[in-house]
C-alpha cells in the first residue's frame, strides 16, 4: 500500500483549519472534468463552470444525438472565448453497455420477491414483468444465482430507481430473475450491469466508430474515453481506428476501467493507454465494497509511477440534488488527491445535477486543501527510487528541475515543450508549485499546405495535475537574442505575474532545450 502522503510528521495546528483559504488564479492543482448536459449546456452555465475550475468538458454519447452535443460544443467555444479559459474536449463512448429498452419511457414498478423476465426481444413493451434489453447474448452469459443491477444512467445510489436482480433460471433467450428490492424505474435511460460476467460485445462498437468519425473527427477531440476497456488490445484497436482519421492520430486514449475483466488486465492496459479513468460506479458493483478502496490506491500508484494521468469518478453523487456533499464524500475527494489522482470526473453531478457550478467549485476547494498536506518530499523520493538508475536523459532533467524548484522555494516551474512530454514528466514528480507548460508550435506540412501544431499538446495538459499550459507565439524564439525581441520566456513570466503566481523577487525554475542540450536554470526576478 502507498498511502502515506499525509504530512502526519508535521502536526496541523487545529485553529489553522478554521482559517479561510486564500483565493488563487489556479483553483487547484488537481483538474476537474465536467460532463456537459441538460443542466450545464448554456453559454452562461459553461462559462461559470470554466471560472469555477473545469478544465476538460466531457461529452457522453450514451444519451443525446450528435446534433445535440454539437450545439453544446458550440456553446463551449463561446464560453471559452468569453472567459479566456482553455478547455479540452473528451468524447466518452458507449461501448458494450447493456440498456433497458423502454420506448414509452413510462415508470416501471418492481416489487421485492417478485419476478421479472429480461428478454432480447426489443419490440415488446417494457412492464413490471418484462424488461427488453439491447443484447441478444445475455442468456448465454448468465447462470442461476448471478447478480444483475439495473439503475438509472449515472445512478447516484441515493435515488429509489435502482434494483438488484438474482437470476433464477434461463429459458431460451430469456432470463427469469427474482427482484431483491422494491423500486420504480423512472427516467429516460436505464443501464444493466452483470456482476463479473463477460459480455461478448466489441469495446468500440460500430455506433461508437460512427460518432467518432462524424462528430469526433470534425471537432478534433483531445481525449477519447474508451468505455469498458477490458484488454490492451481494445486500446490498440481504438488507436488504429483514430490513426486513420487525420488529426485524431493525436487524440489521447483514456482507458475506462469498469469491471473485473479490466482490473485483471490493468498493467497491460496502462502500458498501452495514454491515461486511465477509474469508473468507480460500475467497479463498485463488480467488486465487493471492501475491495474498492484497495483497487483505487493500487491503480493510482501504478499510474503515478508510469507518469500517466489517472482520473477518479463518482465522488460527490449527493450533490446531484444537494448543495453540499456528505462528510464521507468530502473526505473521499481529499483521499483521491492524497492517493495521487490527477483529475476528478463529475458525471451526474454536472450532467443532470441541480448545482453544476457549485459542485465544481466545492470539489476544487477540497482538492486545494488536500494538496496543502500532500507529502511531496516523500512522494518525490519514492518516485525517484521507483524509476531507478540510470535514468533517461529527459527523466533526469525533469526530476532535477523539481528538486531545484523545491530547494530554492521557486514560485513556479516554466517548461518549454513541443510535444508536452517534458512537462508531463515534471508533473510526474508532483512539484508543490504550478508548472507552466509553454508549448512551442511546430511547423508541419502535408505537401499541400503548411500548418502549426501545438494546440492539441496544450489542451492535453489540462488533465494532468499541476500542469497549466500556454501556447507560445511561433514568431517568438525560445530565448531572446536581442533586447528588442520579446522572448517566449518573458511572455511566460508576464503571464505568471498577471495570474498572480509570480511576484517581484520570486525565484523561477526554467526547463528548456538550448541546441541539443536540455538546461535547467534558476532565475530571480527584479522589481
Amino acid at each position: 500500500m502507498h498511502s502515506t502522503n499525509l504530512l502526519l510528521e508535521e502536526p496541523i495546528r487545529m485553529a489553522s483549519i478554521l482559517e479561510p483559504s486564500k483565493t488563487s488564479f489556479f483553483p487547484a492543482m488537481t483538474k476537474i472534468v465536467g460532463t456537459l448536459g441538460p443542466k450545464s449546456r448554456s453559454v452562461d452555465t459553461i462559462s461559470a463552470c470554466l471560472k469555477a475550475g473545469m478544465s476538460v468538458a466531457r461529452f457522453d454519447f450514451s444519451w443525446g444525438d450528435a446534433a445535440y452535443h454539437q450545439e453544446t460544443l458550440e456553446n463551449l467555444k463561446l464560453a471559452i472565448k468569453a472567459t479566456k479559459k482553455l478547455c479540452a474536449v473528451m468524447l466518452d463512448t458507449v461501448g458494450p453497455e447493456l440498456q433497458v429498452v423502454n420506448k414509452r419511457e413510462t415508470p416501471i414498478s418492481l416489487e421485492e420477491n417478485g419476478t421479472v423476465v429480461l428478454t432480447p426481444h426489443c419490440g415488446q413493451e417494457a412492464s413490471s414483468s418484462l424488461l427488453p434489453i439491447n443484447f441478444s447474448g445475455l442468456a448465454k452469459a448468465l447462470t442461476p444465482g448471478a447478480t444483475i443491477f439495473v439503475g438509472q444512467y449515472l445512478f447516484t445510489g441515493s435515488e429509489t430507481t435502482s434494483v438488484w436482480l438474482e437470476v433464477s433460471e434461463v429459458k431460451g433467450d430469456d432470463v427469469v430473475c427474482i427482484i431483491k428490492n422494491t423500486a420504480t424505474l423512472a427516467g429516460s435511460l436505464f443501464t444493466l450491469h452483470c456482476s463479473q460476467i463477460h459480455i461478448d460485445l466489441p469495446t468500440l462498437s460500430d455506433e461508437d466508430k460512427d460518432v467518432i468519425r462524424k462528430w469526433g473527427a470534425p471537432n478534433k477531440i483531445d481525449f477519447l474515453s474508451l468505455s469498458y476497456t477490458r484488454h490492451a488490445e481494445d486500446v490498440r484497436q481504438a488507436r488504429e481506428f483514430l490513426s486513420k482519421l487525420g488529426d485524431l492520430s493525436q487524440t489521447q486514449i483514456f482507458a475506462k476501467i469498469e469491471n473485473v475483466e479490466g482490473l485483471n488486465h490493468f498493467d497491460e492496459i496502462l502500458a498501452e493507454a495514454d491515461g486511465i479513468i477509474l469508473s468507480r460506479g460500475n467497479l463498485g458493483i463488480d467488486l465487493p465494497p471492501e475491495k474498492v478502496f484497495l483497487f483505487q490506491k493500487s491503480a493510482l500508484h501504478k499510474c503515478n509511477m508510469a507518469g500517466k494521468p489517472a482520473v477518479v469518478t463518482r465522488v460527490v453523487d449527493s450533490m446531484t440534488d444537494n448543495l453540499r456533499p456528505t462528510r464521507a464524500e468530502a473526505t473521499d475527494v481529499a483521499n483521491a488527491v492524497l492517493d495521487g489522482s490527477d483529475a476528478i470526473l463529475l458525471g451526474a453531478e454536472t450532467l443532470r445535477g441541480l448545482y453544476p457550478v457549485e459542485t465544481i467549485s466545492t470539489v476544487g476547494r477540497i482538492c486545494a486543501e488536500a494538496e496543502k498536506v500532500f507529502n511531496q518530499d516523500l512522494y518525490y523520493k519514492r518516485t525517484v527510487k521507483y524509476v531507478g538508475e540510470p535514468m533517461t536523459h529527459l527523466e533526469s532533467i525533469a526530476s532535477s528541475a523539481v528538486r531545484a524548484a523545491i530547494k530554492v522555494k521557486a514560485s513556479v516551474i516554466i517548461c518549454f515543450t513541443s510535444s508536452g512530454r517534458a512537462a508531463r514528466l515534471i508533473a510526474k514528480y508532483r512539484p508543490s508549485m504550478p508548472v507552466l507548460s509553454v508549448v512551442i508550435p511546430r511547423l508541419k506540412t502535408n505537401q499541400l499546405k503548411w500548418s502549426f501544431t501545438g494546440a492539441f499538446e496544450a489542451r492535453q495538459s489540462l488533465i494532468v495535475r499541476g500542469l497549466f499550459p500556454m501556447l507560445a507565439d511561433p514568431r517568438h524564439p525560445a530565448e531572446s537574442t536581442s533586447a528588442t525581441n520579446e522572448s517566449v520566456l518573458k511572455v511566460a513570466l508576464d503571464h505568471g505575474k498577471a495570474s498572480g503566481v509570480i511576484k517581484s523577487h520570486d525565484r523561477v525554475v526554467v526547463c528548456q532545450k538550448v541546441g541539443d542540450s536540455s538546461v535547467v536554470k534558476i532565475i530571480e526576478l527584479d522589481d
